[in-house]
């Protein structure tokens, strides 16, 4: 076989597409866990809409959810060393509501 396999090289050849390279803006970030994993809805919320929609779901086993918050706290400090602190401004409370309330 030859050497020049991603795959034998311990790489992975990651395709991204057109329509998911252009992202889905958010601006709220909700997550909740169970004990075997973590999921994290990315909602995007317009002033003065009374009403907003999760635009994307990410469920994480906990090691990547670690993983996951290591390497974005790496990036941040890259990010801060080249363009100055990140402003952690005050935002106000929003009341959130996934819908009817469960009974029992």
């Amino acid at each position: 076989m030859s050497d020049n396999n991603p795959q034998q090289q311990g790489q992975i050849n990651i395709e991204l597409d057109e329509k998911t390279a252009e992202g889905i803006y958010s601006n709220l970030a909700i997550i909740n866990h169970s004990a075997s994993e973590f999921v994290v809805d990315f909602v995007t919320i317009m002033p003065g809409v009374p009403k907003a929609k999760v635009k994307s779901r990410i469920v994480l086993t906990p090691q990547h959810a670690k993983r996951f918050l290591k390497a974005l706290n790496e990036n941040i400090h890259r990010f801060e060393a080249v363009n100055g602190e990140i402003k952690d401004t005050e935002q106000p409370q929003i009341p959130l509501n996934f819908g009817p309330t469960g009974q029992a």
